[in-house]
């Protein structure tokens, strides 16, 4: 029996951080057994917020920053196919159909491209941004995927793709499967800043590579309760980000319990926290940072890795586009033209048809 499939994956933006870590990643990795797994490099999405030469230029180096992420974090691709977007020319052809079945008043609805509008300090709403949902539908609806993992903030765009799917499902006949959402247990981390999700264009993120200097002094410069001027000050621990993180990356569920006691009772400082946190974050990143350096040091690894990733992708989407196409019938528009001049230039030249 065939497995199921899954269908996610970053913006080549950057390195990844700890909240891709808790929102998406660690889901991936788990499910790499269970399901047929097929996670995108997705460049064309990073052109509707970031579309200038030096932006392109600077895909490359970070597709290979994104991809040793994916391999540290436990992406295998012996289970797993990796692949580049925009190398999938059948994606061009599925967005333009999907575009037809949805509207512009039901795009504007998504609070998510407002934000990202907002976050790149874009004046104006670019027609690619706006339709940016609709092309992440044409992602994960081109391996049919029955399941999408993703953190909290693509949980409308997903909705989207399965009325996408069934729209199309209704009008054509059932070619998709209308994809499941699946948010990680931590659906959005906050940044250090305790301002907003953590990301790496606000500078609240840590980085899955920071270096053990860098997680500290990230961790030291963190956000904690503002009224609490002094260590025998009672403080807040309900939204302190720095419990936040003690929460989530902490093992030591006692030593986390213990702390957040003496702080509401004014018999900790904020230094000792964050110190406990530093090392508990450091502990959770060695083992990433020990494989990433790995992989790193294997020249054309990665290349080859996303290269046959995406020649893998390539077959699916050309099954996937044919169906389409057949459903709709636009396929046989083509045909009959086709073989009516073929036939007609044979005639011409004499040859029996």
């Amino acid at each position: 029996m065939e497995k199921k499939r899954i269908l996610t994956g970053d913006r080549p933006t950057g390195k990844l951080h700890l909240g891709h870590y808790v929102g998406s990643l660690i889901n991936r990795v788990k499910l790499q057994e269970e399901y047929r797994c097929f996670f995108i490099i997705a460049d064309l999405h990073t052109l509707t917020t970031r579309p200038s030469k030096e932006d392109i230029e600077a895909i490359s180096t970070n597709i290979r920053e994104m991809t040793l992420d994916y391999l540290a974090c436990g992406i295998d691709p012996g289970k797993s196919v990796i692949y580049l977007q925009s190398a999938i020319h059948e994606v061009y052809e599925m967005n333009l159909f999907f575009e037809m079945l949805i509207t512009v008043p039901r795009l504007q609805r998504l609070p998510s491209l407002k934000e990202m509008a907002q976050s790149e300090n874009l004046k104006e709403m670019p027609f690619g941004l706006l339709g940016y949902p609709v092309l992440q539908a044409a992602d994960i609806l081109m391996p049919r995927a029955h399941l999408v993992p993703v953190g909290k903030d693509n949980e409308a765009h997903v909705e989207l793709t399965r009325e996408i799917a069934k729209r199309f499902n209704t009008l054509y006949g059932e070619v998709f499967p209308i994809p499941k959402v699946m948010v990680g247990e931590v659906p959005t981390l906050v940044g250090t800043d305790g301002k907003a999700k953590m990301s790496k264009s606000l500078g609240n993120a840590i980085l899955l590579s920071d270096d053990e200097k860098t997680v500290q002094k990230k961790v030291f410069n963190m956000y904690t309760d503002p009224k609490r001027i002094r260590a025998d000050i009672p403080g807040t621990v309900e939204g302190n980000p720095v419990f936040i993180y003690h929460d989530v990356f902490n093992p030591d569920k006692e030593e986390v319990e213990e702390l957040k006691q003496r702080y509401r009772n004014g018999k900790v400082g904020d230094v000792e926290v964050k110190e406990k946190l530093a090392i508990a974050l450091n502990a959770f990143l060695d083992p990433f940072r020990e494989k990433r350096y790995i992989y790193a040091q294997q020249k054309g690894y990665v290349d080859e890795v996303i290269y046959d990733g995406t020649m893998i992708m390539r077959e699916e989407a050309k099954k996937t586009l044919a169906e389409m196409k057949k459903a709709m019938g636009i396929s046989g528009i083509w045909n009959r033209i086709s073989r009516k001049a073929e036939d007609k230039k044979k005639r011409q030249k004499g040859v029996m048809v």
